[in-house]
């Protein structure tokens, strides 16, 4: 007589007291982290973004301005010193050999003027560039974006396929340049990840991912703790003050003025100077 082998009944998982605990903890720290990246990138993205848009319309182009009579009272002092060593030496003063030295000198100072062009432009560029978001529409996008990044963040999930990491790419693209639709779609294709607790080990896995998740969260408030000290953030407080916007354009324009008379003395300067020489 044939005799039926039962199933095997499923082996049970015992799980460690502190499981919930510990399980309760990481999904806290995941929680944390998500608002804290979303406040990163909102500050890189958004928030300086903007604070150095109205601060470039502002005040931009009179501190372009600042700089540029800065550097060309550097450069005229610089070309009056050229000139008056040569004829210290007695040498013949060729002005085109001492403009090329002060082309090689002054490079640099150059390349930080077209760096200002450049943030002006940006500045131009986003102030150009469609209808601004409503209260609403920028809470609902902060909304939405901080739930693809509890699903999508590379960081806080390391098992993300290809397709997943490009689509969460998509999703900083598309915060980065408000595009609230895109956001709403990719949010509406997402949900959130459920941590596996029929794994053996489960609670060695929740302790690794304690730590690992502890350590990026120290990580990103020390970043986003480095961009509030930083240009742009730090003319937050200008930029929403018109009495601190008034006060730092009279600053730049008695500025402007002291550059302005020291090239008008240079440039005399360099013009009696080049009478002796001829």
């Amino acid at each position: 007589m044939n005799h039926q082998t039962p199933d095997t009944p499923p082996k049970l998982v015992v799980l460690h007291p502190d499981f919930a605990k510990l399980q309760a903890d990481v999904a806290k720290i995941r929680i944390e982290l998500s608002m804290l990246v979303l406040e990163r990138d909102d500050l890189i993205f958004q928030e300086c973004k903007n604070i150095e848009m109205a601060y470039m319309l502002s005040l931009g182009a009179l501190e372009y301005k600042v700089y540029e009579a800065e550097c060309a009272a550097l450069r005229l002092k610089r070309k009056a010193e050229l000139i008056q060593a040569q004829q210290n030496r007695q040498e013949k003063v060729i002005l085109s050999k001492i403009e090329d030295t002060l082309e090689r000198e002054f490079a640099e100072y150059q390349a930080k003027l077209d760096k200002q062009i450049d943030k002006m432009n940006a500045a131009l560029d986003r102030n150009r560039h469609g209808e601004p978001l409503t209260d609403a529409e920028s809470r609902e996008m902060k909304q939405l974006y901080r739930t693809i990044i509890k699903v999508l963040h590379p960081d806080l999930n390391p098992d993300l396929s290809a397709a997943q990491i490009q689509l969460f790419h998509r999703a900083v693209e598309a915060y980065e340049h408000g595009a609230l639709n895109d956001l709403r779609i990719i949010s509406a294709m997402v949900s959130e990840p459920a941590t596996p607790v029929t794994r053996s080990d489960a609670l060695a896995v929740l302790i690794k991912e304690k730590e690992r998740l502890t350590l990026l969260l120290q990580h990103v408030k020390k970043i986003i703790t480095e961009i509030k000290s930083q240009y742009p953030y730090t003319m937050k407080a200008l930029v929403q003050s018109p009495e601190k916007t008034a006060a730092r354009k009279a600053e730049l324009e008695e500025q402007l003025q002291n550059w302005g008379e020291i090239v008008a003395a240079y440039t005399a300067r360099i013009e009696e100077l080049c009478k002796w020489a001829t």
